[in-house]
């Protein structure tokens, strides 16, 4: 449980209505996907809820009217049919700065980062998971069409395919800017416990 005295700066206050997304759980109350934060519009949380696709286990203090119906809109929804996890993580370039952290695996930096073959391609290196890392400009063209021992360089970590677990754990890491306070019990972030 959070502590009601003190929020995360990255907790969000409410806006306008258009501001009032939902964050969508599967039937196992964990959340889709952490990055992306799994979140629907506050229209299709409606649309789900009167549907009754969806379980509503949070709501905002607004609400929104039909011509013979009042809706609070809802803030946190639970699928009633679970949703397998994909079984592979898509090789894109998101899901590979998510793996590395966004950080260059040669230097640490986190700033204008691109990627990397370890091996370069112009000497049979492939675009894979265990072949391609972040890397930062600067060191990118350092290492060029080099190997590590030609350019003198060394990894942070050794580049492996994660598993779509993996990257949710990683996802974690690094909230979105903007969180309601409801979704705090359903995502495991560094939320202090009580004791």
């Amino acid at each position: 449980m959070l502590q009601s005295t003190h929020m995360p700066s990255f907790v969000r206050h409410s806006g306008s209505l258009r501001d009032h997304p939902a964050l969508v759980l599967n039937a196992d109350f964990r959340p889709l996907s952490y990055l992306p934060l799994s979140l629907w519009p506050w229209q299709e949380a409606v649309k789900a809820a009167v549907l009754e696709r969806v379980l509503v286990v949070a709501e905002y203090d607004e609400v929104v009217h039909s011509p013979s119906v009042e809706f609070r809109i809802p803030s946190v929804v639970v699928l009633k049919d679970y949703v397998k996890p994909a079984r592979n993580a898509a090789f894109t370039r998101f899901n590979l700065f998510l793996r590395d952290e966004f950080t260059c695996q040669y230097c640490g930096n986190r700033e204008h980062l691109t990627f990397d073959h370890v091996v370069p391609r112009s000497r049979g290196g492939r675009t894979t998971w265990e072949n391609v890392v972040a890397s930062c400009g600067p060191c990118n063209l350092r290492k060029g069409s080099k190997t590590l021992k030609q350019a003198g360089m060394s990894l942070r970590h050794r580049p492996a395919r994660p598993s779509p677990e993996q990257l949710q754990n990683l996802g974690r890491k690094f909230p979105p800017n903007h969180l309601h306070g409801s979704w705090m019990d359903y995502l495991y972030w560094d939320a202090e416990l009580e004791a």
